[in-house]
């Protein structure tokens, strides 16, 4: 039976009805808005997202749900919220945060320490870890080195598109499972016993709502943006349009980071060297 045909088949599994014509409308409207694909073949994961919402909005069924999120703009970004994958740890795909540190860091902690501004980006942070992991490799366990630095004018951008995952991120509590690939060193130095992120680690993050594909109110460039595992969702033409942003915030000289299978596109790539793994130099405009 091809997925269509099991979509539309009664289903006695599941609690409301979803069509294959279902499917297809809340897969436009997710690639509309957020510019993420979700083929036949995750039907079952997008039933299992939206099933409930469709349950706590009290209606029958999916096709019920679709006509009161067309006019209810709420409802509709809990359903793309919901549709939202955030996967994330900390520490995840360490070779960045280990060639940022030995790279960019010490000019940049330079920068700082003679008054010069520093800009860093956490583009589609989830919940966190990213830009913790980030600052937490670059500042290291020294922390009053750290505080001295922070001192400066250094501010880490988090955005992304979910909510909910970004009140996870400013409150920067986690649980000692998550928080078991945080080094040990760096764990006790900004880690408290209520397993929470230290203030000063949470003060210098702008953790910010943002659509990737929408409006980016940032006037400024970066000195270093880290945009890891979302183009995965995208196709080619989002991916590529979306590197070309990208680019045209970051400062020549500045290091992009992507994630492990993702790749620049090959307009975008000739305004960059590759100097590590999915780790990129800007080197012209």
């Amino acid at each position: 039976m091809s997925n269509a045909a099991a979509l539309a088949a009664p289903s006695a599994r599941r609690e409301f009805d979803f069509t294959h014509a279902d499917h297809q409308a809340i897969s436009r409207i997710v690639y509309d808005a957020l510019g993420i694909l979700l083929p036949e073949g995750k039907a079952q994961l997008v039933y299992g997202r939206v099933a409930p919402r469709v349950r706590a909005c009290g209606l029958g069924s999916v096709a019920a749900y679709l006509k009161q999120i067309a006019d209810d703009d709420d409802e509709r970004d809990r359903m793309l919220d919901a549709l939202t994958t955030n996967h994330t740890s900390f520490f995840r795909e360490a070779h960045h945060f280990e060639d940022f540190s030995e790279r960019m860091w010490p000019k940049l902690a330079q920068r700082l320490t003679s008054g010069g501004r520093v800009r860093l980006w956490s583009a589609a942070c989830s919940s966190g870890e990213e830009p913790y992991t980030w600052l937490m490799a670059a500042l290291g366990a020294d922390k009053s080195a750290a505080q001295r630095l922070l001192k400066g004018d250094l501010r880490l951008l988090a955005t992304d598109v979910s909510p909910s995952v970004l009140e996870t991120a400013r409150a920067g509590r986690y649980s000692a499972d998550t928080l078991r690939t945080v080094p040990a060193k760096l764990r006790s130095t900004w880690i408290d016993s209520r397993l929470t992120v230290d203030p000063l680690l949470r003060d210098a993050i702008s953790f910010r709502p943002l659509n990737l594909l929408g409006a980016w109110p940032m006037k400024g460039k970066f000195d270093a943006i880290c945009c890891r595992n979302v183009m995965i969702y995208f196709d080619e033409p989002t991916k590529a349009k979306l590197q070309s942003r990208l680019a045209d915030h970051l400062e020549t000289g500045g290091m992009l980071y992507i994630g492990h299978s993702e790749r620049l596109s090959p307009d975008v790539a000739k305004r960059f060297d590759c100097v590590g793994r999915t780790a990129y130099l800007k080197v012209s405009a």
